[in-house]
C-alpha cells in the first residue's frame, strides 16, 4: 500500500478515537450529575500531558521504535476506555464519580501520547521516502479531522451522545489502531542511553534544553497560553447548546436536538484550513500564523457569547467556521514549526514537549479556569433561576474567554520576534 495511504489510515483512525467522546462527554456528564465536575475531566488529560507524551516520545527516540510505542499505547487506552464504558453502562444513575473518573484517567494517560507519537511516525516515514514534510503532511493530516467528524456522526446518530457508549465505541476503535499501527514502517531508534551517556540524554531531557534558545522559550510560553483554550469548547459547548432546551422557542431546533453535528461543523472547517497551513505558513510566517490561530479564538468565544440555535444560529456556524483556523494554525503549525526547528536526535522528545506545554500546562490552567468561570455564571445559580438567566450567564462565560484570548494575542505580538524568509521554509523541508 502507498505510503501516504498508510500514514492517511493511521491519522484518521488516531483522531476517531479522541472524537468519540471529546465534544459529546460533557454532556453524558451533566446526565449522570456531575455538570460541576465537567472540567476536571478534560483537566486531567492535561494532567497526563505533563509526563506521558515525553516520556513515550524518549522511549520512542532511545529505545523502541515509534510505531511499536504507538500501537502499546493505544492497546492500554482502548482497554482501560472500555472498562469505562462498561461500568458506567452497568451502574445506570448510580455512577460514581470515583470510579468512572478513575478508569478515564488511565486511558487517556495512554492516549495523549499517541497524538505526538503519530506525528513523529508521520515525519519519519515521510522523511525516510525522501517527501517534503511540510508539503505533504498537511494533506495526510486531514484525514485525522475527517476520522473526528465521522466519530461525532456516529455518535449523535447512534444515539450514544448522552450515555457511557461513546467510551466503549472509543475504546474499540483504539484497539483497532493498535493492531494496524503495528505494520506502519519502522521508525529510527537512536539507541542513546545505553552506552556512555549523560543522565540527562539517557532521559531525553534535551529537549528542555530549547527553552535556552530566547524564541523557543518564548513560543513553548505562549503555546502553553494559547493551549489554555483547546478544551474550553471541546467540553462546555455540547452543554451549552443543549442548554437552550429549557427555553421553549429553541427547544426543537436541530442544533438543540444535534448539538454534536452542529458542532462538528468546526471539524469540517479544519479539513478546509489544514490545506492552507502549508501556503500560510510560506507567505507569513510562524508568527503571523499564530496570531492568525489567537484571533480565530477571540471569534470562536465571541460567537458564541451572542448567538442561539433559532434566529442567531448563524452566529453559531460563523463560530464553528472560526474554529478550524484557530485550531489548525496553532496546532498543526506549531507541530511543523518544532519539527523545523529541532535535532533528529530529539524529534520525538520535542513534539512531546510541545504536547506537554500545549495539552498539559495549557489544558490544565485552562479547564479548571473555565469551569471556575462557568460555575459562577451557571452552575451555582440558585435553583430559582429561570432559563434565560441560565443563557446569560453561559453567554458571560464565553465573553470571558473571548477577552482572554485577546490579550494573549496582543501581548504575543508585542513580544514574540520572527525574522520570516520565505525561501529558508522551503530549505528546511528539504
Amino acid at each position: 500500500m502507498n505510503l501516504k495511504v498508510r500514514l492517511t489510515v493511521m491519522n484518521f483512525l488516531e483522531f476517531a478515537v479522541w472524537g468519540a467522546y471529546l465534544t459529546s462527554m460533557g454532556t453524558y456528564l451533566v446526565n449522570a450529575g456531575m455538570a460541576a465536575n465537567i472540567g476536571w475531566f478534560y483537566f486531567m488529560q492535561g494532567v497526563v500531558s505533563l509526563f506521558m507524551p515525553t516520556l513515550m516520545g524518549i522511549l520512542a527516540d532511545r529505545w523502541m521504535q515509534g510505531q511499536r510505542v504507538l500501537s502499546l499505547c493505544h492497546l492500554l487506552a482502548g482497554a482501560f476506555m472500555l472498562a469505562a464504558s462498561y461500568y458506567g453502562l452497568t451502574a445506570g444513575e448510580t455512577v460514581e464519580f470515583s470510579t468512572l473518573f478513575s478508569l478515564y484517567t488511565l486511558s487517556v494517560a495512554f492516549f495523549m501520547p499517541t497524538i505526538a507519537l503519530a506525528n513523529s511516525v508521520a515525519y519519519s516515514g515521510l522523511d525516510g521516502a525522501g517527501l517534503d514534510t511540510v508539503k505533504h503532511f498537511p494533506p495526510i493530516r486531514v484525514f485525522g479531522t475527517i476520522g473526528f467528524i465521522c466519530s461525532m456522526w456516529v455518535v449523535d446518530l447512534g444515539g450514544m451522545q448522552g450515555n457511557a457508549l461513546q467510551f466503549g465505541f472509543s475504546g474499540l476503535l483504539s484497539l483497532i489502531l493498535a493492531a494496524y499501527s503495528l505494520t506502519l514502517p519502522s521508525c529510527p531508534v537512536s539507541g542513546k542511553g545505553r552506552g556512555q551517556t549523560s543522565l540527562a540524554e539517557a532521559l531525553g531531557l534535551r529537549a528542555f534544553a530549547l527553552f535556552k534558545q530566547k524564541r523557543m522559550a518564548i513560543f513553548f510560553i505562549f503555546s502553553m497560553l494559547l493551549g489554555c483554550c483547546l478544551q474550553i469548547t471541546n467540553g462546555f459547548a455540547n452543554p451549552f447548546i443543549s442548554a437552550f432546551e429549557g427555553i421553549e422557542e429553541y427547544a426543537d431546533t436541530f442544533g438543540v436536538q444535534h448539538a454534536n453535528i452542529l458542532i462538528s461543523l468546526s471539524q469540517i472547517s479544519e479539513t478546509c484550513c489544514i490545506l492552507l497551513i502549508p501556503f500560510f505558513l510560506q507567505k507569513f510566517g510562524i508568527k503571523r500564523v499564530m496570531l492568525i490561530a489567537m484571533l480565530g479564538w477571540v471569534l470562536r468565544f465571541g460567537f458564541f457569547a451572542i448567538g442561539n440555535p433559532g434566529s442567531g444560529v448563524w452566529l453559531f456556524i460563523l463560530s464553528m467556521i472560526v474554529y478550524g483556523v484557530a485550531f489548525d494554525f496553532f496546532n498543526i503549525s506549531g507541530s511543523l514549526f518544532v519539527d523545523k526547528e529541532t535535532d533528529l536526535s530529539m524529534r520525538s522528545s520535542a513534539q512531546g514537549l510541545f504536547m506537554t506545554m500545549t495539552n498539559g500546562f495549557g489544558v490544565i490552567i485552562g479547564t479548571l479556569s473555565a469551569q471556575a468561570v462557568i460555575n459562577h455564571y451557571v452552575n451555582d445559580l440558585p435553583a430559582t433561576a429561570t432559563a434565560t438567566e441560565t443563557m446569560q450567564g453561559w453567554a458571560m462565560s464565553w465573553y470571558i474567554f473571548a477577552a482572554y484570548a485577546l490579550i494573549v494575542a496582543v501581548v504575543f505580538a508585542l513580544v514574540f520576534r520572527y525574522k520570516h524568509v520565505p525561501e529558508q521554509v522551503m530549505e528546511k523541508a528539504k
